[in-house]
């Protein structure tokens, strides 16, 4: 507990900083093997599908939040931290310090997957081209022109998945609601991100967190995908899944802490003086 006490702000950035790169080594890990493996199978395909992705994305926040969670509370996302802040009474003066950490522990998990899988996206995708970019960042449709998205309607999407996102983690993590016992809320959590790419993984390709995605496209970009900042019809695309969470993020705290939060019955202190009595006589 002592050493606890006295890890203070360099503890929860490390913790945060790992904990990300732990979400994203499976998450863009899981991605390479769909995309770049599986487009070299025989038939093609033969590694994976949108199911084992959002599986192993849900899989990878479990396991994150589990590295984190004792140190920083394992935000993982500066959407997450922004709301905290915002209606949770997490310190403002630590916002920008967890995102820079969070955003360097997705920069750096990528570049592994990006070593890991240097062969297999090679040989795939020889120009470094769309075709792969999204092992390691979101697109409109997932990079299919077939789905007319726009940026906009991306930034919906985000906005949307990132609020019902908040609003679960909110749910989930409050003590004064039902929380998972047993230690179970990283699992929850992260069935809360698998459920999310089932059920809102067509428009965006559920990016739900800014550092997920900044940080992969800035390592793409760095290791020779060219166009990483631009969509498949070549526009500006990488500020949507940065902004869509940040404003979805506070649209799902505002609405679990008007809706629920404020409701909810909180424990009455004992009168001064007085000896507590038991729960039930």
């Amino acid at each position: 507990m002592e050493r606890l006490k006295t890890s203070g702000i360099v503890g929860e950035l490390s913790a945060e900083f790992l904990g990300t790169m732990v979400l994203i080594l499976f998450g863009c890990g899981v991605v390479a093997q769909v995309v770049a493996g599986g487009a070299l199978t025989d038939p093609a395909g033969g590694l994976g599908n949108h199911d084992s992705i959002a599986w192993a994305w849900g899989l990878g926040v479990t396991l994150g939040v589990y590295v984190a969670g004792r140190l920083s509370g394992a935000h993982l996302n500066p959407a997450v931290t922004l709301s905290l802040a915002a209606f949770k009474d997490f310190p403002w003066n630590k916002v920008a310090p967890y995102a820079l950490a969070q955003l360097a522990g997705a920069f750096f998990g990528a570049l592994v997957v990006r070593w890991n899988y240097t062969e297999a996206l090679a040989r795939a995708d020889p120009g470094h081209t769309i075709k792969t970019q999204t092992v390691f960042s979101t697109l409109p449709a997932n990079g299919n022109p077939a789905l007319p998205v726009s940026e906009w309607g991306a930034l919906r999407d985000q906005v949307i998945g990132t609020a019902i996102l908040v609003l679960l983690i909110f749910a989930v993590t409050d003590l004064l609601n039902t929380p998972p016992g047993a230690n179970l809320g990283p699992f929850v959590v992260g069935l809360i991100v698998v459920a999310i790419g089932m059920a809102w993984g067509t428009n965006a390709g559920y990016a739900i967190n800014p550092a997920r995605d900044f940080g992969p496209r800035l390592a793409s970009f760095l290791t020779g995908y060219g166009g990483a900042w631009r969509d498949q019809y070549g526009n500006l695309y990488y500020w949507v899944p940065i902004v869509g969470p940040l404003v979805g993020g506070l649209v799902g705290a505002f609405l679990y802490k008007t809706l629920i939060g404020q409701f909810l019955p909180t424990a009455e202190p004992e009168p001064e003086g007085s000896i507590p009595l038991p729960a039930e006589l």
